[in-house]
């Protein structure tokens, strides 16, 4: 009986060191594992559950099994045209061997380390390989857009047409043949060949954002600034065709107007110097000499105050003052 306590008080302890040892590893719902044995893979796995290991001599390394995104640092890179743009990208990548991966990159940061270098060097050789147009377009639709000038505030519909003539621009875009989807496409692709021989499977690669380089964008505002001043101009041409129509046809306005005012005038002056000499051959018959009184006196009134000297005594001028009817 005491042989059969000690062996079984023997067989527990043993028990407890192996299950100390830690035979067993647990695989998450998502996760993968390889196990390696002195540095040799002995078995992959990447089903969730329990799992069982030669305790001591087998190690075990679990990796992720979902997918994983990989966010690149924005790139200063030159077009084909060598115009600099900044580009931003962003890809989703897997591990889906394993083996492959442990032996080649073995860590999650080594192959992010791998990712790093294969994704920024294929981002950049693409991008320098095509024009800009190409990467910040995916379609030819800008080529169909007609971008018409709003003259809404002119009620009269010609002069509107007019000024929508004289405000349109047009730019000719260049028609793009691959496009930014293309490009990430055509990346995908060349980085595949790469990122295959490390177990990583890449989903896509995507250009998440482009933006303009300062002298880029320099350029960009000049040339809109260049646009802005045109159509200006052609605002000031417009409204000074206008200013000069309404000046002349104000002053063609305002000479009808004086002119049809001066012969009224002149009608009534007419009309008036005929009433006048009128009354005056009238008043003439009634009295001929009380008429020719008054014109003499009222001649008078306008030369003798300023007559200083006469130097005549035989002037007919003054026979009104000198005769016996004037004296009566």
């Amino acid at each position: 009986m005491k042989k059969f306590w000690t062996t079984i008080i023997i067989a527990s302890v043993l028990i407890v060191i192996f299950l100390l040892l830690g035979p067993f590893y647990i695989i998450q719902q998502g996760e993968q594992a390889v196990v390696t044995r002195f540095g040799k893979i002995v078995n992959t796995s990447d089903l969730p559950g329990l799992k069982f290991k030669v305790p001591v001599v087998d190690s075990v390394l679990i990796y992720p099994k979902k997918i994983l995104s990989w966010d690149g640092e924005a790139q200063r890179i030159p077009t084909k045209e060598n115009q600099f743009i900044w580009v931003d990208t962003t890809a989703r990548w897997q591990i889906t061997d394993t083996a492959k991966y442990y032996e080649t990159v073995k860590t999650l940061s080594n192959g992010i380390s791998r990712l790093n270098d294969i994704l920024d060097s294929t981002i950049r050789t693409i991008i320098s390989e095509n024009y800009l147009n190409e990467a910040v377009r995916n379609t030819n639709k800008i080529n169909n857009i007609t971008v018409d000038e709003n003259v809404q505030s002119l009620g009269n519909l010609q002069d509107a047409e007019n000024l929508r003539n004289l405000t349109k621009t047009s730019s000719t875009q260049k028609d793009i043949a691959i496009g930014r989807e293309g490009l990430s496409k055509k990346m995908l692709t060349v980085a595949t060949k790469f990122t295959d021989t490390y177990g990583i499977t890449l989903i896509d690669i995507i250009i998440r954002q482009i933006r303009y380089s300062d002298d880029l964008t320099q350029s960009v505002y000049q040339r809109m600034i260049k646009e802005r001043n045109q159509i200006a101009e052609a605002y000031r041409s417009y409204g000074q065709g206008q200013l000069a129509q309404w000046e002349g046809k104000t002053e063609s306005e305002q000479k009808n107007i004086s002119s049809a005012a001066y012969a009224q005038s002149e009608e009534i002056k007419g009309v008036a110097d005929a009433t006048a000499t009128k009354i005056y051959s009238d008043a003439y018959e009634v009295d001929p000499y009380f008429f020719r009184l008054w014109r003499t006196l009222e001649s008078y009134k306008k030369t003798l105050p300023g007559l200083n000297k006469i130097m005549s005594t035989d002037m007919k001028y003054f026979d009104m003052l000198y005769s016996p009817e004037a004296q009566k």
